[in-house]
């Protein structure tokens, strides 16, 4: 009797991010400049965006590589609910990272769940995410709801394979004891490069003594082709670098709020 077809490993598509220099690019204000607006064909409205993660005083949701998110994104109605686990890919191999998720029972057969490769400036991970949008029970302008009925969001909505990632409903269970790490009030400016959809989003973040702000700028593309979030990682990266914006290092937005929120 021969074994059944295994179910083949998700295919993902590939974000490009990589930081800019946020004493090259931002105002005293805190804007963008016009050269960067100019450059990338920008204009100067931007949208508002409200994020924030809840994990246990542990933190072992993300020591688990797991992350539950709550975005409230200007102008749309709904909360945005994120479980995300990442995988880490060794030397670039991404067929690797998406077997390990497959391993995990992450495969093409669920559809449920969306792959990514998020590309840094030299790092690459893997993510696999669950979405879901649900109705903004307070209803109040850019504010995320608080403690409780952030932990309630994410308890009711959670997915089984976030839920039962290890025994006894862990999930839901570590949810329950969580508190928030944020909020964080990004903002997000849209343009165009080499005919793609370049998103630049300005990130205030808490300093490492936890007595002020500094500011994570980020620009990104989104590409379903491996060749093109290649090449166009390296053209964004030496168009940046010549312009003296380029911050050589990888985004680490989401381990910064974890460790200083």
């Amino acid at each position: 009797m021969s074994r059944p077809q295994a179910v083949s490993n998700m295919v993902p598509d590939y974000e490009v991010r990589l930081l800019l220099n946020p004493t090259a690019v931002l105002s005293a204000e805190h804007d963008l400049v016009a050269t960067v607006l100019s450059a990338f064909e920008m204009p100067l409205i931007s949208t508002k965006m409200n994020i924030q993660f809840l994990d246990n005083s542990l933190k072992e949701l993300y020591a688990a590589n797991w992350s539950a998110r709550i975005r409230k994104v200007e102008n749309e109605d709904n909360l945005e609910l994120t479980y995300k686990k990442r995988y880490a890919i060794i030397g670039g191999h991404v067929e690797a990272a998406l077997t390990a998720a497959n391993n995990d029972d992450f495969n093409a057969g669920d559809a449920k769940y969306e792959a990514q490769v998020e590309w840094g400036y030299q790092k690459q991970t893997l993510s696999v995410s669950r979405k879901k949008m649900v109705a903004d029970p307070g209803r109040t302008g850019m504010d995320l709801p608080g403690t409780s009925n952030s932990r309630q969001l994410l308890i009711d909505n959670a997915p089984n394979k976030f839920d039962n990632w290890r025994p006894n409903k862990w999930g839901t269970s570590t949810l329950s004891v969580s508190r928030i790490f944020g909020p964080v009030f990004a903002r997000r400016s849209v343009g165009l490069w080499n005919d793609m959809t370049l998103y630049l989003e300005i990130w205030p973040l808490l300093n490492v003594e936890g007595t002020g702000v500094e500011y994570t700028v980020e620009a990104s593309f989104k590409t379903k082709s491996h060749k093109k979030a290649s090449c166009e990682q390296a053209n964004l990266a030496t168009y940046l670098q010549s312009k003296g914006w380029l911050l050589a290092q990888d985004s680490l937005k989401t381990q910064l709020i974890m460790e200083r929120y």
